[in-house]
């Protein structure tokens, strides 16, 4: 038996020498409080990249149907009163959008930015579209309010005319705000004064170029928000000065689903965009708006919130508390030689 713990003992691969053998010193002192310090903070480091999620991305095929698309608005129109503004959309088939969850406001804004009154819109469409093309909106659009507005220039008509353009003298402006739930399909929806009779605005505006589309996008959104997002054209500030014309935004909409920790998914979109300004020409007879015409990719991506294993946290604790441990020690074998040869040569120097 005593033969076998003999044996054992020669597999010790941390010999210890006896305690008259070892000496301390105040650099080794020094090494250790260093090296405790060191790896203290390693192990804070490591324990907080180990309790940090990180996300992984996916693509697939979108397979799903008979969805709404919520669209998440706020703008403000700083130079237009929230009387002659309207909200409209269409999707890919022309269809009318009213019988969808829809709620919309919008705040009358003074000139230092107050709010002095809210209007709550719920018909927000507008009727009677035969189809969409991109490309010829603005003069289907123009074409259907004429259509929609064919009434007499009455008194109402002139109440409005005279109070709008108090409004405009005033600096009104106008904060749209809301959630606009629309199909699936690709669409788009825009911000513009289509909602008046071609009389009344010609009333309200010697000339096109009058009707400022100045715009501040503070959230334009499809779907709830999720950790990382980031929508390309929120604070989007488009000032014009002296002149007028149609802001088109081209979205690209990414269908995404957030898998959280606990499972719970988030079906949310992110979306690309490409602007472009139309200037106003004279020889136009089309008024000046600010579109959104988006169309959704096929493809949805899967964003998953993963943690790392507790292996994996224990084989990087074990390598850097393990390295630095090595390298201290290191470190405190070279400056013990260092000291003692410059000791030994200060005293040599002292006896001759």
């Amino acid at each position: 038996m005593g033969m076998r713990l003999q044996s054992l003992r020669n597999f010790d691969a941390f010999p210890r020498a006896e305690e008259h053998l070892l000496k301390k010193t105040h650099s080794g002192a020094i090494v250790s409080i260093i090296g405790l310090v060191i790896m203290a903070t390693l192990f804070v480091h490591e324990l907080k990249y180990y309790l940090t999620t990180y996300t992984v991305h996916q693509m697939s095929v979108d397979l799903k149907r008979g969805e709404t698309l919520p669209i998440h608005i706020n703008m403000t129109f700083p130079a237009l009163p929230c009387e002659v503004l309207s909200v409209d959309a269409i999707d890919m088939s022309g269809k009318h959008e009213v019988d969808l969850d829809t709620s919309i406001w919008k705040l009358r804004m003074n000139k230092e930015g107050h709010v002095i009154g809210t209007e709550y819109l719920s018909d927000l469409v507008e009727k009677e579209h035969s189809g969409l093309k991109h490309d010829d909106s603005d003069d289907h659009h123009e074409h259907s309010s004429q259509e929609k507005h064919e009434h007499g220039f009455g008194a109402d008509a002139e109440k409005m005319v005279k109070s709008v353009k108090h409004a405009i003298q005033n600096g009104e402006g106008c904060r749209v705000y809301g959630v606009l739930d629309v199909q699936r399909v690709a669409g788009n929806f825009h911000i513009s004064v289509h909602g008046l009779s071609i009389h009344v605005a010609q009333q309200i505006f010697d000339r096109l170029k009058d009707v400022n589309v100045s715009h501040v996008i503070h959230d334009l959104s499809f779907g709830p928000s999720y950790p990382g997002i980031h929508n390309p054209l929120d604070g989007t500030t488009r000032i014009l000065h002296d002149t007028s014309g149609t802001f088109k935004y081209y979205i690209k909409i990414v269908p995404t689903e957030y898998r959280y920790l606990s499972k719970t998914v988030l079906p949310t979109n992110q979306f690309s965009v490409t602007e472009y300004f139309i200037p106003l020409h004279e020889i136009e007879r089309s008024w000046p708006a600010v579109y959104f015409l988006y169309d959704l990719s096929p493809i949805i991506v899967t964003i998953k919130e993963e943690r790392r294993s507790f292996l994996h946290f224990i084989t990087r604790l074990c390598a850097v508390l393990g390295g630095t441990f090595a390298l201290t020690g290191m470190l405190d074998r070279w400056m013990y030689r260092i000291i003692e040869a410059a000791t030994q040569s200060k005293s040599r120097s002292i006896l001759r």
